[in-house]
């Protein structure tokens, strides 16, 4: 009953902070939009030299809350998200409003040749940073997604 209180807790504190930052893709600048591709290729650049800090200090203080620890983090990723732990490739799509989130999305191929999309829910902080509000992986049956 606690975990779900919590689950729920954390659900509604993603939505307050999703309206609370809300932005259009259409409204950014360059500026924001290369800020946020930098976010995630250095995420994934700490993932590849298994820099766990590292990784855990791009996620926001809300995902930093949830798991408590980078080893935490570190093991769901590796447990869960092997193509953004190991991709082999890397290609960036578009940045585009998903259900009121601002979303990257990211085409990754995973070590086993797993062709996925990122969806990585970007949120601007009160510095003006950029930082990685979650990541949903969807399949994708080619590279034209």
């Amino acid at each position: 009953m606690r975990l779900r209180l919590v689950g729920l807790l954390v659900a509604v504190l993603g939505l307050l902070a999703v309206q609370a930052n809300a932005q259009s893709a259409g409204s950014l600048g360059d500026a924001d939009r290369t800020a946020i591709r930098g976010v995630i290729e250095q995420q994934l650049a700490a993932f590849q030299r298994d820099d766990g800090n590292a990784a855990f200090a791009y996620a926001t203080p809300m995902i930093r809350q949830m798991f408590g620890s980078p080893d935490n983090f570190m093991a769901m990723v590796r447990g869960g998200y092997q193509p953004v732990y190991r991709p082999r490739e890397v290609e960036f799509r578009d940045l585009a409003d998903i259900d009121g989130r601002l979303t990257q999305r990211v085409l990754l191929v995973g070590p086993d040749g797993t062709v996925v999309v990122a969806h990585y829910f970007m949120q601007r902080q009160p510095d003006g940073s950029w930082l990685i509000n979650g990541c949903v992986l969807k399949g994708a049956e080619d590279r034209s997604v």
